[in-house]
């Protein structure tokens, strides 16, 4: 009788401590996905506001966003801005205008990128995370009032910046964007909109 008690007892206690397991790892998994998955999007965050501020130089110099990768690390690479000091007007007795001296010229690259180690400038087109995979991008105009706009977007869906995660809790995420009708993914600027905004602000 003893034995069987004790069978029983040692049974139950296994069985506990695999219902515990099971407990901790449910509450687990999706803060080990949240984690994981804040991780990769504040990267993915960071390379799309790099785009940003290069798309937005690219403006700047020709008047309309750039629709290639190509044409816009060339621009970076190849580009020159020019390095303005600001002089009070010597005719000006009043002190308050002024004079824009031009000093002379800079790369693109050098003014926004030089002060990152290491920084690679075509790795701007690649999404983090995704072994190799572009960011989607496009530019365009549309129609404000009877006046062209210069639009821009570049994108990157949970399926490319978030591979090797849990393949269920992807899916939920994407689903949960598409059931509100947003993007499932991480983006900035529109196609639809006049807007350089990313989704994530």
């Amino acid at each position: 009788m003893n034995s069987k008690f004790t069978i029983i007892k040692v049974v139950l206690a296994v069985v506990i401590i695999i219902l515990a397991y099971l407990l901790y790892e449910s509450i687990m998994r999706p803060v080990r996905f949240n984690a994981a998955a804040a991780a990769r999007e504040a990267k993915v965050v960071a390379r799309l506001i790099d785009l940003r501020t290069s798309q937005l130089f690219y403006k700047r110099e020709h008047s309309k966003f750039t629709g290639s990768f190509d044409t816009l690390i060339r621009f970076l690479k190849q580009g020159e801005i020019p390095m303005i000091r600001m002089i009070p007007d010597p005719n000006d007795t009043t002190f308050t205008k002024s004079i824009n001296d031009t000093l002379g010229y800079v790369k693109v690259a050098d003014s926004l990128f030089s002060k990152r180690i290491n920084f690679n400038l075509d790795s701007l087109k690649y999404v983090p995370f995704s072994n190799g995979d572009l960011f989607e991008i496009a530019a365009g105009e549309i129609d404000r009032g009877g006046i062209k706009v210069s639009v821009y977007e570049i994108k990157a869906p949970y399926s490319t910046y978030m591979k090797g995660l849990d393949r269920q809790l992807v899916t939920n995420l994407r689903k949960s964007k598409e059931d509100i009708e947003r993007y499932p993914g991480l983006k900035v600027g529109s196609m639809e909109e006049p807007s350089t905004d990313g989704n994530w602000e």
